[in-house]
């Protein structure tokens, strides 16, 4: 009767779960107007079919978690010791603030780089807005120890990276302006020059009291998941991009659902039937599992958000989509909201694993280490524990009554004589502990320090795990460092991720305009539109090592080459050593440090370049005046060279004229002058000789007529 009574719970289990899913599929209707969008079945089949994977994860985490926390079922007898050292737990404490600190040491954690010229002005309000969001809108300190921590104590960390956008009604006073006339210096309206009109101007004569919508929250949320609500693709083959479809359960309410606004349906869900600890697959993240609200709008339900790719229209192409349900009840169906249409997650490995989505912690490795730890010391404890330390024997013929009466008071008291006091009395001592015990405890300590990359100062600071050289320990310390720094690399890479989907979304989701404080006296408008653009993420992300290596670097450099560089190189070199010593502040003033003068220096300085300005001068007068004299030097030569010529064409002249005389050029010369005299002599008295014949002739003719 009680298996026929089974299998009828089970047909009816069925019949009801068939029930819920026609339910279900109904409801996407009113949702979405898709050609062919997912059942509650598809979706319940996709999160059941991926639990196996899910659950050895699980199980591993758990495990690695037990180890961390200490958490070893001792099977002893009675009286015998428990104790379970936490070797993984202290090795994971030196690890914390290892791995935190370079990321927190650091106000500008993002720094992006354009990749081209166009995008540098982008990329530059990119990196403003991305450090805004993460110093001031987001707990930086909280999200980044929680980052730090789970990576280290489950092997992986996985981020939610959302949205969040809430309004209020808030009353707001609103000035009332009014226009009025400018008075002039007499009384009458001033007037306006451009205009010839009376100038106006508006005065404030009083407040408006208004109700108006407000912007309270218009930021990225980060989410840091719990392992055990998350549930992965298991076919990814360990690359995030290959996941299909990954499944998050998370605790939420009516009065939340409501508030939020994104869900429909919310109505239909069962809250009285609903419950959190009515979902076994789900783990409950509050301090006391067994507390619930008992009204309706505060009662914890579990929702389960869907992210992943399905073909909604018939095509064969899978389009993002993300579903949410209660229960039976589907409450959201859209597409990805988001602009990069990828899933809103970003997984980080703390030691990866080959093909694997998951990583592994230091628990991992160190295990064993810890359970032989235990053994050893529980055995030792044991030894110590079981002797009765500081117990005193007395011989029994060492002392009579009266005497053992004294001895328990504390007082003088006499042994008797047969009786040797040192054999009649015995102190009991806790035990020699074995040297082989302690050799094995130190050789574990160092087998997990060798595995971890950890020094954990097991046998102390001076100890010899280090080395027994100076070369010995800084290559120890340089192998431990490139094992961090590894590691800081995958986290790093995380966050840059984090820092490019928040980009993405801030061109999508943000106003026109964020007004964000960068500097004390400083604010810097970030326009939406320039948001967008081609650029590169990358983390000012360093390890304490190598900040004082470079810091000794730099200054050995400051200390050679300081009487040689210029000042304000000196000041930049003592900036780069403040950073890295963090001291932000103290940097900031070398940079803005401007050295006075002192003033009989700049008046010594000031009469040494009036010196020199006159000696300039002076130069310049006198190249100004050797000029004049290379002129004058010039003219001279030349009146003496035509003096010269002078000279020369009278010497030439009185040659010329002696020749002359000698040869008779001369008297030749004369008697034709004089001959020419004579023919012109002759030449005009015949002129006039026919001139008087012509007017005689003239005159006769006139006579005639």
């Amino acid at each position: 009767m009680w298996r026929i009574k089974l299998v009828s719970d089970l047909i009816d289990q069925d019949s009801d779960s068939a029930y819920s899913h026609e339910k279900a599929d109904a409801q996407v209707k009113d949702l979405v107007d898709w050609e062919s969008p997912p059942t509650l079945a598809d979706l319940t089949k996709d999160h059941e079919e991926a639990q196996s994977a899910h659950n050895t994860h699980t199980s591993e985490v758990d495990n690695w978690l037990r180890v961390l926390n200490g958490d070893q079922t001792i099977n002893t007898k009675k009286g015998r010791s428990k104790l379970v050292p936490k070797l993984a737990r202290k090795q994971a404490e030196w690890r914390y603030a290892a791995l935190s600190e370079p990321f927190l040491s650091t106000d500008d954690l993002f720094n992006t780089s354009p990749a081209t010229y166009e995008d540098k002005q982008s990329a530059i309000q990119n990196g403003l807005m991305l450090n805004y969001q993460i110093n001031c809108r987001i707990d930086k300190v909280s999200f980044i120890d929680e980052y730090i921590r789970t990576a280290v104590d489950e092997g992986t960390v996985t981020v939610r990276v959302g949205w969040e956008f809430a309004e209020e009604e808030r009353k707001v006073y609103e000035p009332i302006m009014e226009d009025r006339l400018i008075p002039g210096p007499d009384g009458q309206p001033q007037m306006d020059p451009q205009t010839g009109q009376p100038a106006m101007q508006s005065v404030k004569v009083g407040e408006n009291e208004v109700m108006k919508t407000v912007v309270v929250k218009n930021q990225p949320v980060l989410d840091i998941c719990h392992y055990d609500n998350l549930t992965i693709d298991p076919t990814a083959d360990g690359d995030m991009d290959k996941v299909r479809f990954m499944v998050y359960s998370f605790e939420t309410s009516l009065s939340e659902l409501k508030k939020d606004g994104r869900y429909k349906n919310i109505d239909e869900i069962n809250f009285e039937s609903a419950s959190v600890l009515a979902e076994p697959d789900h783990k409950i993240t509050s301090d006391d599992s067994a507390f619930t609200f008992k009204d309706k709008a505060r009662k914890k339900v579990v929702a389960r958000e869907y992210w992943g790719y399905w073909d909604i229209d018939n095509s064969g192409e899978v389009t993002s989509i993300v579903v949410t349900w209660v229960g039976d009840t589907i409450i959201r169906m859209e597409k990805n909201p988001y602009p990069d249409n990828k899933l809103p997650f970003v997984s980080v490995q703390y030691l990866p694993r080959r093909k694997n989505m998951y990583g592994e912690p230091d628990a991992a490795l160190i295990e064993d280490n810890q359970k032989i730890v235990g053994a050893v010391t529980r055995g030792i404890i044991d030894v110590i524990g079981r002797s009765a330390n500081g117990q005193q024997g007395i011989r029994k013929d060492a002392l009579d009554v009266t005497n053992a009466r004294k001895f328990e008071r504390g007082e003088d008291y006499k042994f008797n004589v047969n009786v040797d006091p040192k054999q009649a009395f015995h102190m009991e001592t806790y035990p020699e502990i074995p040297r082989s015990a302690l050799e094995v405890l130190n050789m574990q300590n160092n087998d997990a320090e060798a595995l971890t990359g950890v020094k954990a100062f097991t046998n102390g600071i001076s100890g010899q795990a280090l080395g027994t050289t100076a070369t010995g320990i800084r290559s120890a310390l340089d192998a431990t460092s490139k094992r961090e720094l590894g590691i800081l690399r995958r986290l790093s890479n995380g966050l840059t991720e984090i820092g490019r989907k928040i980009i993405s979304m801030n061109a999508e989701f943000l106003e026109d305009e964020e007004i964000i404080r960068v500097t004390n006296d400083q604010f810097v408008a970030i326009d939406r539109n320039d948001l967008g653009g081609k650029y590169d993420i990358k983390l000012n992300i360093s390890t304490a090592e190598a900040d004082e290596q470079k810091a000794s670097e730099l200054s050995f450099m400051l200390q050679t080459m300081g009487n040689t560089l210029p000042p304000e190189m000196s000041y930049m070199l003592l900036a780069d050593i403040a950073k890295l010593r963090k001291m932000p502040d103290l940097a900031r003033r070398i940079e803005e440090y401007q050295p006075q003068p002192d003033p009989m220096a700049q008046q010594e300085q000031q009469l040494r370049m009036a010196l020199l300005q006159a000696q300039v001068a002076n130069e310049q007068a006198k190249g100004q005046e050797n000029a004049v004299d290379v002129q004058l030097k010039t003219a001279k030569t030349q009146t003496e060279q035509a003096k010269a010529r002078d000279l020369n064409s009278g010497s030439d002249n009185k040659d010329l004229e002696f020749v002359e005389k000698e040869s008779g050029v001369f008297s030749a010369r004369d008697q034709q002058m004089a001959e020419r005299k004579h023919e012109q002599a002759m030449e005009s008295k015949e002129f006039d000789r026919l001139a008087n014949l012509d007017s005689k002739a003239f005159d006769a003719l006139g006579r005639s007529n």
